[in-house]
């Protein structure tokens, strides 16, 4: 669910009084009343203290939990253990210092256990290829934290190149405890520091993007009124150099309904950059607008709602489809999954549709994952079978065509660095066994080399990778990975560790992971990913098949996973755990609800767990499209029916489970983990809770924080399945 100023939870009580004073002057429709009614029902949570995130009563009850389950599962003999192994996968020097090349310049962002928030740093790209870099340090994430008495994380940054001079502009990004609201400060890439008198931006949810060297685009919080539902910026601003935030000028506005309305830019193939924006309607729908800098009205551009806009190659537009398309009066269908063109010169000279080219079609095993432009090349990433391929994209005589990227093997691939300014691309490689490699790709030549190469972070002697499928309950073939040890005995007392998400049309793809390794695979533990639908693994449709009502068939595809390895014996209820977090979080409530007998271990990561409330907390109201309204009564009735919140039952037997969440998420609220841990805690069942007071969505803000609950969620594992 995807990255999104804390917000004051105030009681509901107020609509109270409006609603009796609406239905006493008989002014208010029935609809509206019903939606204010479930409103009230909320309102009657008992739990609702617990959403204050920093209240003084909520942080001493997270303080007890932290320390009850800190205190048994850090004296288990497994903990330290863990947590040692842990930060040494985390925090090694034998990691690849991914980067991203600026005028001859190879950028990074590293931590360890010295500098635990982190330092951005640079070396030459002749150094960068050799085995040791020369590293020069361009900002020290710990050195400004201990200067300015934060918590500084460190969340990237927004460049911008003048085609004239080769100047780079830079805003850098920093989160207070990795919250999603952070400040922008203009940064001198050259000199290496902050700019005197530069461009700097208050704390909030947003979005910038270098116009020119002298103008941003920026999207934020401009005071009340400007934010959506969702708590995002909905109105975009031309702000000048030199002139305070409150001077800059608008130029689109969106509605409050929407989730969101954020600035890009188009750069073309000549250097004009076209100032742009995304509405975001909701989640999944966007309209595109083309902003002018004089006082003319946003041009929308006429493309269907449901799309990825990738930028521009060779003249052309290139976006991939989310539904079918018809372009008016072209005579000819796309069907969803699509990556499609047309010329954008054509349509700035006649504000009209020019024809639309199919560029490439996925076959059923394969689904479109992202394109990245380079100079001389455009590169695709596909999926195909759950795994990754890349392939070029070229246009020659008015045809499209692909050829693919020779790749060391069929695990994931992704596109580390692209920029139309540099020829050279950075792939990223990896499977469960194989430890990330880093592959240089020259457009100019077609060849493709390793860079670099992490050495194994755990023994892989005896494991084995095996894919498997499994009818759904309605049939549908899902697919999952096993990864085990060789020659296991199939009388099901393999502990099992099944990880799931199915949502939000992410795909889970092989990947190796030194912790899991470390932790679980080194031990005999097998591991299990599961590819159910709601992601992306095959395209729109895998996703869409699991949205809102149909959401059910996501748990049951998760469920005849499960179900299928007890079924082979490679596993057994007694030991098999299951972990998810954030959406992923929901399915592992609603797991513990629906099928308690599967499972002897949940660790519940971060969650969605109150579905009646979801939309009024935090991004809530931006995954209404994926998960359904609780304000709609007809999409109530499907929530009220999952919600792990409300469905819990004191009198049921449940495993014990761990629930792992960040006072700082300001994403999906602490709340929801709180509440239903409340719950195990009244009924006097077992639980583990444990609430890192930093670190945002990710529930830690560093690689130490990251250790630490990576070794708690072990051991209770461990302790349960082994």
């Amino acid at each position: 669910m995807d990255n999104r100023a804390r917000f004051t939870f105030t009681s509901m009580r107020p609509n109270l009084f409006w609603l009796v004073a609406l239905v006493l002057s008989g002014c208010q429709e029935s609809t509206d009343m019903t939606q204010e009614v479930m409103h009230l029902e909320s309102a009657e949570d008992p739990h609702l203290w617990l959403e204050e995130v920093e209240d003084e009563k909520a942080l001493a009850w997270v303080r007890e939990q932290n320390l009850r389950t800190l205190g048994e599962l850090e004296a288990d003999a497994e903990f330290a253990e863990n947590r040692e192994a842990a930060i040494e996968v985390l925090t090694s020097q034998e990691r690849i210092p991914y980067g991203r090349v600026r005028n001859g310049k190879v950028y990074n962002f590293w931590q360890d256990d010295e500098n635990v928030r982190g330092l951005w740093r640079r070396t030459s790209k002749e150094s960068y290829s050799s085995d040791s870099p020369e590293w020069e340090v361009v900002l020290d994430l710990d050195a400004l934290s201990k200067e300015e008495g934060k918590n500084w994380v460190f969340k990237g940054s927004d460049t911008y190149r003048d085609e004239v001079s080769g100047t780079y502009f830079c805003l850098v990004s920093l989160s207070d405890g990795g919250k999603d609201a952070v400040i922008k400060r203009e940064f001198d890439l050259d000199g290496a520091a902050f700019v005197d008198g530069g461009f700097v931006t208050p704390e909030a949810k947003q979005h910038t993007s270098w116009l020119d060297g002298e103008t941003l685009l920026i999207a934020t919080d401009w005071g009340e009124g400007s934010l959506t539902d969702s708590g995002y910026p909905r109105i975009v601003k031309r702000w000048k150099r030199g002139t305070p935030l409150s001077q800059a000028k608008e130029l689109i506005q969106g509605d409050v309904s929407d989730v969101a309305v954020y600035p890009y830019t188009l750069e073309l193939d000549d250097g004009r950059v076209l100032a742009c924006a995304e509405e975001s309607d909701t989640f999944f729908t966007s309209t595109h607008w083309l902003l002018s800098g004089n006082e003319e009205e946003p041009l929308r551009f006429p493309i269907p709602p449901k799309i990825s806009l990738y930028g521009v190659y060779q003249g052309s537009l290139l976006l991939s489809l989310k539904e079918d398309w018809k372009p008016k009066g072209q005579g000819i269908s796309f069907e969803s999954g699509d990556l499609v063109a047309f010329n954008l010169d054509e349509f700035l000279a006649t504000k009209e549709l020019p024809s639309v080219e199919l560029i490439f079609r996925p076959n059923e095993t394969q689904a479109v994952n992202f394109v990245s432009i380079a100079s001389g090349a455009a590169l695709l990433s596909i999926n195909e079978n759950v795994t990754g391929k890349i392939l070029r994209l070229e246009r020659k005589a008015d045809e499209w065509f692909t050829s693919s990227i020779a790749l060391p093997g069929t695990g994931q691939t992704s596109l580390v660095f692209a920029d139309r300014d540099e020829s050279v691309v950075f792939l990223n490689y990896e499977d469960f066994l194989t430890p990330d490699s880093l592959l240089e790709y020259d457009c100019e030549s077609g060849e493709t080399g390793v860079l670099k190469q992490l050495p194994p972070k755990f023994d892989v002697k005896g494991l084995e990778v095996e894919q498997f499928f499994v009818p759904s309950t309605d049939g549908t073939q899902i697919p999952y990975f096993v990864v085990r040890k060789k020659g296991i005995k199939f009388d099901g007392s393999t502990p099992t560790l099944l990880y799931g998400y199915g949502g939000f049309q992410i795909s889970m793809r092989p990947s190796y992971n030194g912790v899991t390794g470390r932790l679980w695979l080194e031990k005999g533990g097998a591991y299990v990913l599961a590819n159910i639908r709601g992601g992306g693994e095959f395209g729109p449709a895998w996703h869409q098949s699991g949205l809102k009502g149909n959401r059910q068939r996501i748990y049951d595809d998760f469920i005849a996973v499960a179900e299928d390895l007890i079924d082979r014996e490679m596993t057994s209820p007694e030991h098999l755990g299951i972990m998810g977090g954030s959406n992923g979080g929901l399915l592992m409530g609603v797991m513990l609800n629906q099928r308690p007998d599967l499972w002897n271990a949940v660790v519940i990561q971060v969650p969605l767990l109150d579905m009646l409330r979801y939309h009024l907390l935090l991004a809530g109201a931006s995954w209404v499209d994926e998960y359904g309204s609780p304000d709609l009564p007809e999409e109530r009735v499907f929530l009220e029916k999952i919600s792990p919140y409300h469905n819990f039952n004191a009198d049921k037997s449940y495993p014990t489970p761990f629930f792992v969440t960040s006072t700082k998420d300001d994403r999906v609220h602490p709340g929801h983990a709180r509440k239903l841990a409340r719950k195990f805690e009244e009924a006097g069942l077992p639980f583990y809770y444990y609430e890192n007071i930093d670190g945002g969505h990710s529930a830690a803000a560093n690689q130490v924080e990251r250790a630490k609950r990576s070794a708690l969620e072990f051991t209770y594992l461990t302790k349960k399945l082994f």
